[in-house]
């Protein structure tokens, strides 16, 4: 059975060069081909004498020689252990391409922008179209020098490397758990399992609706939310003894706990929400948007396991 590859999403822009380092490191670790993937936009086929230059083939296309140079200037023609790189230049648009591409890819790598698109953006159309639609996990690198903000009672960082994981005691993802663990294998890393619970817990009531204490104990929630968490971690567990699972309870916002626990992280693993009878479009959520803008590490976003007959 052939080895699904690692696709790396380029455009020439710096952007997409850090998203093919990432990308051949994991293919490297991975033992799998890595195909680099310009999407060549707008593509027009002009008549000869028009003085409007046609688009170059693919193998004279300067956008994949720059990443052939790129790879070659790292002293690597292809990833140990894998098989190849190979250098492709398809005619769409690249919102709707690559998530296309990712039906038959393990990992797809991408900047957080390309070269179109505002300056001012945290995260471009094309990657906020992959992560949201591609059928594999979705990997996207940010630029480098991010701060984010780390308030009294963030998770941990320490040295040495580490995964984190987002936790949803009330209704675990367990592609995304199943993804964290395996790459947190693959890095010999620590995995940080971020679980929030909501805090405080307060009812609407009066005729203003006015918030209401509930007299609700803050540590019966924690001890909950802890134990919710162990019994969704401990197959994992299993599966990945070398592993060291840390699980993180935090109260409050979840997508502010993840985004702390980023800075200096190697990879933030988050899930995409599985599709509903009456929402039937495909969703990131709330918590993965905004790790997508803000954090300060690769953001993986790993979609549902298809749902059982």
């Amino acid at each position: 059975m052939s080895t699904l590859p690692v696709i790396a999403a380029f455009d020439g822009s710096d952007d997409s060069v850090r998203a093919l380092d990432w990308a051949y490191d994991a293919a490297r670790g991975r033992g799998a081909p890595l195909r680099v993937v310009h999407v060549r936009q707008y593509a027009v086929r002009v008549p000869a004498g028009t003085g409007v230059a046609p688009l170059p083939e693919p193998a004279d296309d300067p956008v994949l020689a720059r990443a052939r140079e790129h790879l070659a200037r790292r002293g690597a023609d292809r990833p140990d252990g894998g098989s190849g790189v190979a250098y492709l230049g398809p005619e769409g648009q690249p919102a709707a391409l690559l998530p296309e591409l990712g039906a038959d890819a393990q990992l797809l790598v991408l900047g957080s922008r390309g070269r179109g698109g505002f300056a001012r953006l945290l995260l471009g159309s094309n990657g906020l179209a992959a992560a949201r639609d591609a059928a594999c996990p979705v990997v996207v690198v940010p630029r480098p020098g991010r701060e984010v903000d780390r308030p009294l009672g963030a998770p941990p960082t320490g040295p040495g490397p580490r995964v984190v994981v987002g936790l949803n005691a009330d209704g675990p993802d367990d592609a995304a758990l199943a993804f964290a663990f395996a790459e947190a294998a693959l890095r010999g890393a620590r995995l940080q399992v971020v679980a929030a619970y909501p805090w405080p817990v307060q009812v609407w009531a009066g005729t203003m609706g006015e918030p209401v204490p509930t007299g609700i104990d803050q540590g019966a929630v924690e001890d909950e939310t802890r134990a919710l968490a162990e019994g969704f971690l401990a197959p994992h567990r299993a599966r990945h003894p070398d592993v060291r699972a840390e699980p993180y309870l935090a109260p409050g916002d979840a997508a502010g706990h993840l985004v702390a626990a980023s800075q200096d992280a190697d990879l933030v693993v988050v899930g995409r929400h599985r599709r509903r009878l009456l929402a039937p479009a495909r969703m990131m959520g709330s918590v993965t948007h905004a790790v997508l803008l803000h954090a300060a590490s690769p953001v993986a976003v790993v979609p549902p396991a298809p749902p059982e007959d």
